[in-house]
């Protein structure tokens, strides 16, 4: 028997994977060894969370991963996919915990979902459709956060994505909860960036299927923007704002959603800069570094964060419905990639007054978009994690960085 045979029959259960990337930004796929999983999508997320939360630890973190990985669990059977809306469901994984959307991961999944042809691994397969005249089939996805439509361009019978052509999506109802907020800065949480006449810093909240705060660089006290940015000293400033913001209670209303409790977390910062970019397919650039889940840096534009930055722009009126916006992370500023373009394709305003911190009681301004993200993803491999008994790190993972000398 070789070493393969060997450790695929350890007693933990080897963890298949798919390896992608999209614009840098990793998406580990479960394919197989997951434990089954009961309930509705936010049930199973929860039973993730208390049972197997050692499986999320061993496929993302060291020594098999890294802190910055990310992954998803293809779940196969949700209530949607049950009511026939949804094709299959998805749970996100971060570096420390179950995200409620991804991006990125979404127009990854939305390429391997066209590939495969396993029906242990998507039993619906034959259910998309595809259009031979346009070369694009269509996904209904189940993310946490609702449903989502993927559409997925494809050679010429449909049977195998094409890696020459964006992956896009629709957001679920993407909204803006305040702007130009002001949030104070208690002197134990400031960062040397930040002058000190500045007690407090000015940013806006939005959703886009998890909730972010929403920054200029230079408001953090960057002068230069993001222009050759200390990666270090912005991830203290990054830091210091959200725990600001965590600790003070008057802040929570920015990221509470409005009919789903289990969305309502502070999920990433997203620290923006405008660019000079010019492409005739939009209408303008900006830059972004978002800081999610457990200091987590996306090396994409992150999809659920252009979503909630459209939405902040349509509420200030700075962006307009069917105006396409190039969304740039560092490693797309670089050429190394493309950036994600991002378009609001649906609006709609009922009359409500957004929210600002000068004037806390006034009702939030419900104006709903949905936004199409365009972006493109690639395969990096094939990976199986198995554990041996023996191994003295046990059967899940850990994070060097947040080791002590303790």
């Amino acid at each position: 028997m070789d070493i393969k045979q060997q450790l695929l029959r350890s007693e933990n259960k080897p963890v298949s994977c798919i390896e992608m990337h999209t614009c840098g930004e990793p998406t580990r796929i479960v394919t197989d060894g997951y434990p089954d999983l009961h309930g509705t999508l936010l049930e199973q997320r929860a039973e993730a969370k208390t049972k197997y939360d050692h499986i999320r630890e061993r496929v993302l973190l060291e020594p098999r991963g890294h802190y910055d990985m990310y992954g998803a669990i293809l779940r196969p059977e949700t209530e949607l996919t049950t009511s026939g809306e949804a094709h299959i469901g998805v749970l996100f994984m971060t570096n420390d915990g179950y995200s409620t959307m991804c991006g990125h991961a979404t127009i990854a999944l939305g390429r391997f979902l066209v590939d495969t042809h396993d029906l242990h691994i998507f039993p619906r397969r034959n259910e998309i459709k595809y259009d031979p005249h346009t070369r694009y089939a269509v996904i209904n996805l189940h993310a946490p956060c609702g449903l989502v439509e993927v559409t997925v361009p494809t050679n010429e019978d449909g049977s195998a994505s094409d890696p020459q052509r964006p992956v896009s999506f629709v957001s679920v109802p993407s909204f803006a909860k305040g702007t130009n907020i002001a949030i104070p800065i208690p002197a134990h949480l400031r960062w040397s960036e930040l002058p000190s006449d500045r007690a407090e810093v000015h940013a806006g909240f939005a959703y886009g299927g998890a909730f972010y705060c929403i920054v200029t660089a230079t408001e953090l006290g960057f002068a230069n923007g993001l222009k050759a940015v200390d990666l270090e000293a912005l991830n203290r400033a990054s830091r210091g704002l959200k725990s600001a913001i965590l600790v003070n209670r008057d802040l929570s209303r920015y990221y509470e959603h409005n009919s789903e409790p289990e969305m309502s977390f502070l999920y990433g910062v997203i620290v923006t800069d405008n660019m000079n970019v010019q492409n005739e397919r939009v209408a303008g650039s900006e830059l972004g570094v978002c800081y999610f889940a457990a200091e987590e840096i996306d090396r994409s534009p992150t999809g659920s964060g252009v979503a909630a930055r459209a939405a902040l722009a349509y509420l200030e009126e700075t962006r307009s419905e069917n105006e396409s916006w190039a969304y740039h992370s560092l490693v797309s500023k670089l050429g190394i990639g493309p950036p994600f373009i991002g378009t609001i394709v649906e609006g709609n305003t009922d009359g409500g007054k957004p929210q600002h911190h000068q004037e806390p009681s006034q009702t939030t301004k419900k104006t709903e978009v949905r936004v199409k993200v365009e972006g493109q993803a690639y395969y990096t491999g094939f990976s199986t994690f198995s554990v041996e008994k023996e191994d003295p790190l046990g059967d899940s993972g850990f994070a060097f960085r947040n080791l002590s000398g303790a």
